[in-house]
């Protein structure tokens, strides 16, 4: 793995490259199913401030806005929150390993395919930093690909540089994010042309205990 600060430069290029691609794609079916699912858990437990993470061109947090959240958006790539922007979404660039944001913020964390390009060695810390800025007992809507433990740059990546991923076998992703946030639920979402992966759809809350 590359140092720190050029692995992600190297991703917000990715992404930058990428933005404009993304902005006119049509999202399936089955996510716009996860999106809904959690959004009635959100509203079930009465969350009314929403951070969103690796928020892309903004096409969820739009989704969450429309519906009364107050939505903040954050992406590591400029060019992704020029689109948020665009949208009329409260959105900035930030690293989520290093959040500019005030402890207990917000009610709810929204992480779409975003978290998988963190390194298994970083996970933890990442997945502390997120807690921070829950209030306690705030809900993390965690979703990625995985089904296999593997992590490093994609072959063949359409994004110029690649990009790094990281999979987390189904077992392992719930225990590694034990240490910060409390199992709701967990399922997984078969995919096509995946090869061994599928879809890890997790809800979480933020552990009521310290440490």
């Amino acid at each position: 793995m590359m140092a720190d600060k050029d692995w992600k430069r190297g991703l917000a290029r990715s992404y930058d490259g990428d933005a404009a691609r993304r902005n006119s794609k049509t999202l399936p079916e089955w996510k716009l199913k996860e999106r809904e699912r959690f959004l009635t858990r959100f509203q079930e437990k009465k969350c009314r401030t929403l951070l969103e993470i690796g928020s892309g061109t903004g096409m969820d947090g739009v989704y969450f806005k429309e519906r009364g959240l107050a939505v903040t958006c954050v992406d590591l790539s400029p060019a992704m929150v020029d689109a948020c922007k665009a949208r009329g979404l409260h959105a900035q660039v930030m690293d989520f390993y290093a959040l500019e944001l005030p402890d207990g913020s917000f009610d709810a964390l929204y992480a779409m395919n975003c978290l998988l390009h963190v390194p298994k060695a970083d996970f933890g810390a990442v997945l502390k930093e997120l807690a921070r800025v829950l209030k306690p007992g705030g809900l993390f809507y965690l979703g990625l690909y995985g089904g296999r433990e593997s992590e490093g740059l994609w072959e063949g990546d359409w994004c110029d540089p690649p990009r790094f991923f990281s999979f987390h076998g189904d077992r392992e992703i719930v225990g590694r994010t034990g240490d910060s946030f409390e199992l709701e639920g967990f399922t997984t979402v078969p995919q096509q042309g995946e090869g061994e992966l599928h879809f890890q759809s997790l809800l979480l809350r933020r552990a009521l205990r310290s440490g």
